[in-house]
């Protein structure tokens, strides 16, 4: 199982990132600051360090150019700025990429999963599987009996999500957090508006409405 350390002061981004990286087939450790996130990583071997930039005692630079010293292994920063003077020092740090806050969880999950390919080579499938769906996560392409469909890039973000976790009811505010980001803040029948668009495209009753909670995708059938 690959191991990922996430350095992040939030409580409540920790939180996420634990549970999603947690389902996702990963183990996790966290550290809420540089310091501590600097003895975590010479006390254990870590195949990925998911990187906070505003972190209190060092900041993530300092973390990174420190983690460099010792070791090439991936970083991903995590931070709410977006200028192009921030990414550009990161870079020159050898980080692998950038994730800009507030971020989606489908995007995340598949930068790491692209990263740790890359650097180690997963072996992997690279495709999702349902019915009559074939879903490939490199090329982002989804095709249903021969035929390619149009999605948007929340569609497919949807659709990934479902994919992944057969028979597993997401509510909206968990489908919100996941591919709108934790700190969306807006009216929650959006999810509503996107799943009918899915809907629409796919032309197949895949996604569920279980009532009064959310919607999923049936369990695959022997």
């Amino acid at each position: 199982m690959r191991k990922i350390l996430i350095v992040e002061d939030e409580p409540d981004i920790q939180e996420l990132l634990c549970t999603y990286l947690r389902e996702a087939g990963y183990e996790t450790a966290v550290a809420g600051d540089g310091i501590a996130a600097l003895h975590l990583f010479q006390s254990q071997v870590f195949d990925l360090v998911l990187l906070d930039l505003m972190l209190p005692k060092l900041d993530g630079f300092a973390v990174c150019e420190r983690i460099r010293q010792q070791s090439q292994v991936p970083v991903l920063m995590l931070t709410a700025l977006d200028g192009e003077t921030q990414q550009l020092r990161g870079f020159g740090l050898d980080i692998d990429d950038y994730v800009t806050k507030p971020f989606s969880m489908p995007v995340l999950l598949e930068k790491i999963r692209v990263i740790l390919r890359r650097s180690g080579g997963t072996g992997e499938d690279t495709c999702l599987h349902y019915r009559d769906l074939t879903v490939d996560l490199d090329t982002r392409e989804v095709c249903q009996d021969g035929r390619t469909l149009e999605l948007t890039a929340r569609e497919f973000e949807l659709l990934c999500t479902f994919l992944a976790a057969p028979g597993r009811v997401f509510t909206r505010e968990m489908l919100l957090a996941k591919l709108w980001g934790y700190d969306f803040y807006g009216d929650e029948r959006v999810v509503d508006s996107h799943i009918k668009n899915l809907r629409r495209k796919l032309e197949r009753d895949y996604i569920e409405t279980v009532r009064g909670v959310g919607y999923r995708v049936a369990k695959k059938t022997r």
